[in-house]
């Protein structure tokens, strides 16, 4: 998802002038073509006018459906864990949007996109704002609209859209380390993720840093967003350790089933809405018939592999989880969205049901895979973003022109190492300064009383777990 560059005759080229050919037409008929060359330049104008005012809702429309993500997220979390955090849950979601939102605006977004030039960083370019046509602009200079225009799209319109795919990705490290981490550690780490850890890897791709140089793609971020939430996630859940109980010395596992099936239900619909702006926005304009045919498609394929994602969940749970799971079924959607994220603007759709499929079984095995190894997460955000994201990228060679199979996999492995080693760092760095979870009597009590002070079902009783037995780490 490169920040979109145009120049003032790009609204003109063959590949984008769907709507340009159909007004010429009507103009033609009606003799206005012939008219002098001040009355055509006029026209072209209002046309390439017309394409900024499109381009730049389609940031700011889907945008906002991207930022919608956050409810889901904040939904199908507070849904799975057990009631007793469902508030710190709720504070969590809400913290890390508005952290991203600073971060970024202040830092990350010019560290992304500034200067980067086919290296590895871009430039400390503090505070991102309009450009300053747009400021002459708005002051009242309407000399400054043909600048303005011939940008393509409104600059914070831009900065806007990408600020929102950075709160994505933080949203999956809160998901995986649920009722056990420190708030203020997880405050802090976001922090860190929004405003270096994602901008850097963003530098490399979207950026036109090296990986974009080598061709590397990634169409709406199944690396860029969502593995290098889930390789964070992966480091942090090692660092910060499994739930008090959750893994026994006789090798089972302890089953904590959602608190609110209906809650995470829902859940899992809003980020399937918000897919649509996910990858639909992704397209990076609309100011062309061919613009508006690529952006079908993508929301097409996008929900095709959604939907093979559950499917192909509901029948695999069975027989790799012992039942049919409805846990395992809605992060097959997820995992069928991630996993088409990458490549959505592939012309057969029965390529997108394939990859959304695999996906989908890659996250049931996923889940199992975490529990041998006695990795805690709370919602399945690793093998549904890190998995089911590995796997989109690969799969986007497959049918998507120009894209090789080895630059792809070069580019999993570089993001998989940066951000998981910086990530594993990090998160070491903050147990040893301030304590990366939470006392053991406070998760056992929960930690809406224990740090809140507040219920998120306060006419609820608390009860003693009957299934609260011992923990691997406890002594004999």
């Amino acid at each position: 998802m490169n920040a979109p560059t145009f120049t003032s005759g790009s609204f003109l080229r063959p590949n984008r002038r769907g709507g340009i050919a159909v007004l010429a037409g009507v103009l033609a008929a009606g003799g206005l073509l012939a008219a002098p060359g001040s009355a055509v330049a006029a026209v072209q104008d209002a046309v390439q006018e017309t394409a900024f005012v499109f381009n730049t809702f389609s940031f700011l429309i889907w945008g906002a459906l991207v930022m919608w993500m956050c409810a889901g997220f904040t939904m199908l979390e507070s849904g799975s864990v057990r009631s007793k955090n469902a508030s710190v849950i709720c504070l969590k979601n809400i913290g890390l949007y508005s952290i991203a939102g600073l971060t970024y605006y202040i830092v990350g977004y010019g560290l992304m996109y500034t200067d980067v030039g086919g290296g590895i960083i871009g430039a400390l370019d503090l505070f991102y704002g309009p450009s300053a046509d747009e400021a002459a602009l708005l002051a009242g200079n309407e000399g400054a609209v043909a600048a303005v225009v011939e940008n393509g799209y409104a600059v914070t319109s831009d900065w806007f859209f990408q600020m929102v795919f950075v709160a994505t990705t933080a949203s999956i490290v809160s998901g995986a380390l649920a009722e056990r981490v420190n708030l203020w550690a997880f405050f802090v780490f976001t922090a860190i993720l929004t405003a270096f850890i994602y901008p850097v890897v963003g530098a490399w791709t979207w950026g036109g840093g090296w990986l974009a140089e080598r061709g590397f793609t990634d169409f709406a971020g199944s690396t860029i967003v969502h593995s290098t939430g889930g390789w964070a996630a992966l480091a942090g859940a090692i660092v910060v350790g499994p739930r008090w109980g959750k893994f026994r010395k006789d090798g089972s596992v302890k089953l904590t089933p959602p608190s609110n099936i209906p809650a995470v239900t829902l859940g899992v619909f809003i980020l399937w809405l918000g897919w649509f702006g996910f990858n639909g926005g992704s397209q990076l304009a609309l100011g062309s018939a061919a613009d508006a045919v690529g952006m079908s498609n993508v929301l097409v394929n996008t929900n095709l592999a959604a939907a093979a994602g559950v499917i192909t969940a509901i029948l695999v749970s069975k027989p790799i989880l012992g039942r049919t799971d409805l846990f395992a079924g809605l992060n097959g959607a997820i995992a069928g969205l991630v996993a088409i994220t990458a490549g959505p603007n592939l012309l057969d759709g029965r390529w997108a049901i394939l990859i959304g499929a695999v996906g989908a079984l890659l996250c049931t095995l996923g889940l199992k895979v975490l529990e041998r190894y006695r990795i805690d997460d709370v919602v399945g955000a690793v093998p549904a973003h890190l998995f089911a994201g590995i796997w989109g990228t690969l799969a986007a060679s497959f049918k998507v022109n120009d894209v090789s199979f080895v630059t792809q996999l070069i580019g999993v492995a570089s993001v998989g190492a940066f951000v998981f080693v910086l990530s594993f760092i990090v998160w070491n760095v903050l147990e040893r300064t301030m304590g990366v979870r939470v006392s053991r009597n406070v998760e056992e009590i929960g930690q809406d009383s224990a740090e809140l002070g507040i219920d998120a079902y306060p006419e609820f009783v608390l009860m003693v777990d009957p299934d609260e037995g011992g923990d691997y780490r406890d002594p004999d």
